[in-house]
């Protein structure tokens, strides 16, 4: 099992932003990793990490994605190369 410490979701909650949370709780379980999946809504701490367009991921403080909702195959494909 692939051991990443932690995976978030940053956006305010708009839909796109629940999607991608919902894709990337689906793609962590596909994948069986070992993670925790964090929401953050705070448009302060989503500031912090200079991302200009939501919703965006971040895995083990590095943003990985921004403004879009890909596929789980794709979500996979990102998680699994930013390990």
């Amino acid at each position: 099992m692939i051991n990443i410490m932690e995976i978030k979701v940053l956006g305010t909650g708009c839909a796109r932003c629940k999607s991608l949370e919902k894709v990337t709780t689906k793609a962590v379980g596909e994948l069986n990793l070992d993670v925790t999946v964090v929401k953050v809504e705070d448009i302060q701490k989503i500031m912090e990490y200079a991302v200009m367009r939501t919703p965006a991921l971040v895995i083990n403080e590095k943003v990985v994605l921004s403004g879009q909702v890909p596929k789980v195959n794709e979500l996979k494909e990102i998680l699994t190369n930013n390990l």
